[in-house]
């Protein structure tokens, strides 16, 4: 039996075959937990605004998806119909400022549909609470968590609320965050906040808490602190990842002076986690964030071996990471604020402006050749091209408060729809064909590129680019005009070095 059946296995509360609606499944979190659910024995429907973002998960043929969002109240009561328990797993994480309100409503739209449903109980993964801090002081994500965890609890629908500090597991913003500042700073000058303590926990004891919350008995409705086995400082963190990484000691000095903002672009030029994500986190690391209780385990027994520990949890998370089994990343969910609309339909489209750069070359190598390099561009092999205008790309990118170029790639062979790539997202992928990113930088418009592995008449191998903008105003013409004299070194560097790099591999193989 693994964790998960043996979390899910109490007597009393939902039975496996429950229906059991999961929200945020394109995101980190709900991402790992439909396959748990799903080997616990439960059904899974999973709500998505976008459902073909779901299309690829090697889960997704054995779960019911569904469209629908939060924040409306007539695609919930449809997907809440049936269901035995409701994950909510959203939260608008680097969000603008009127994120509260936001979070604030469809909390209150879900639970009003849960109880008009009939949902027998919801569960709500928050964050982890620090002790006589009143709500006022707390930082504004982690108070907005707390409202959502009481109205859920205020709901009339029995509710597990489990609340969270740090959750340590490959791909998550906190591990990333940790990571990165550990392995690329050997000498640190700090926020303050690192010598704050905190309850870290390995992302698997959080699933494995989640899946056992469907068995609760109707009777309990009420919030647990869920934490691994120990209590450390975020300095501590940091010395314990370069033991377990194998570097060398790393130096660390403390200073009062970085503000949260400071801190979160501190944090962004280092990391790949953007400074509006960030930010968040570094807010919520001001304060003591330690477990008060282990109540959970009442009703979510711990085998032998969990919680599991700080280090076994790093070593988890490192090893998946070097054998690219990486199956979600913090950077699953679409960035709060990056454009979001579908590709226009052309030729025949009419809403205004669409300008295009397309490159076509011959390639002297099958089409399977070809798929190869275009499924791996991005990441450690780059944009083949001008790497220095790419990077400076990114770099300005990142100064605007953007992602920048260094998100990477979740596995290094293959993607899939949604699939955050450096600063782009896959929006459409073809197998063996047509791979359609979408732009995620910040832009006075919406940008797209395509890029295609195909046979002309003659039968020989196509290689067909296509970069698309749609201009917003007259920022976005100016913008498109003023660097359309680099397309040439850019654009079509990038196809000729692809086409150079499939007829070298095919010749090699």
């Amino acid at each position: 039996m693994t964790d998960v059946q043996a979390g899910a296995a109490g007597a009393d509360g939902a039975t496996p075959g429950s229906l059991c609606l999961v929200t945020g499944a394109t995101g980190y979190i709900g991402g790992r937990l439909v396959p748990d659910l799903l080997a616990a024995g439960h059904r899974v429907r999973c709500l998505a605004r976008t459902p073909a973002k779901l299309r690829d998960h090697p889960w997704a043929g054995q779960a019911e998806i569904v469209r629908g969002d939060v924040t409306d109240a007539a695609s919930l009561a449809g997907a809440l119909r049936g269901v035995d328990v409701a994950y909510y797993l959203v939260h608008a994480l680097g969000s603008g400022r009127d994120f509260e309100r936001t979070d604030r409503r469809a909390a209150r739209t879900f639970a009003e549909q849960a109880r008009a449903a009939g949902v027998r109980r919801i569960v709500y993964l928050g964050g982890l609470i620090p002790r006589g801090v009143p709500d006022r002081d707390l930082s504004p994500h982690l108070r907005s968590r707390a409202e959502v965890g009481r109205i859920f609890l205020d709901s009339g629908v029995p509710t597990t609320v489990l609340r969270a500090a740090v959750v340590i597991g490959s791909g998550s913003a906190s591990f990333e965050m940790l990571r990165y500042l550990t392995e690329r700073l050997p000498v640190m000058v700090t926020p303050s906040w690192v010598r704050t303590r905190i309850q870290p926990i390995a992302v698997r004891d959080v699933l494995r808490y989640l899946v056992g919350s469907a068995r609760m008995p109707d009777e309990v409705s009420r919030a647990f602190d869920i934490g691994g086995p120990e209590v450390l400082t975020y300095r501590d963190m940091m010395l314990r990842y370069a033991s377990v990484a194998g570097l060398p000691r790393r130096i660390i000095f403390p200073v009062p002076v970085l503000t949260p903002g400071l801190s979160s672009h501190w944090v962004g030029l280092v990391t790949p986690v953007p400074p509006s994500i960030a930010r968040p986190l570094a807010e919520s690391l001001k304060f003591e964030v330690v477990c008060d209780e282990h109540d959970i385990a009442d009703w979510v027994p711990d085998p032998p071996g969990t919680p599991i520990g700080f280090d076994t949890a790093l070593r988890l998370a490192l090893q998946r990471v070097r054998d690219a089994r990486v199956t979600t990343r913090w950077s699953s969910a679409s960035v709060p604020g990056a454009p979001s609309d579908p590709l226009p339909t052309d030729p025949d489209w009419a809403g205004g402006s669409l300008y295009t750069d397309v490159r076509e070359r011959t390639v002297d190598a099958s089409p399977q050749a070809l798929w190869r390099v275009v499924e791996g561009i991005g990441g450690e092999n780059g944009w083949y091209s001008f790497p220095l205008a790419w990077a400076a790309r990114g770099w300005l990118d990142r100064l605007v408060g953007g992602v920048g170029l260094r998100r990477g790639r979740r596995d290094a062979d293959h993607l899939r729809i949604g699939d955050s790539l450096d600063f782009w997202r896959v929006e459409e992928i073809e197998r063996g064909r047509l791979l359609r990113l979408r732009a995620e930088m910040r832009l006075p418009g919406l940008a797209w590129l395509e890029m295609y592995a195909e046979r002309d008449e003659q039968g020989r191998t196509r290689y067909r680019q296509r970069a698309l903008f749609h201009p917003h105003g007259l920022a976005g013409h100016a913008y498109w005009w003023s660097v359309s004299p680099f397309h040439a070194v850019v654009f079509g560097g990038m196809a000729r070095t692809i086409a150079r790099t499939a007829e070298a591999a095919d010749g090699a193989g």
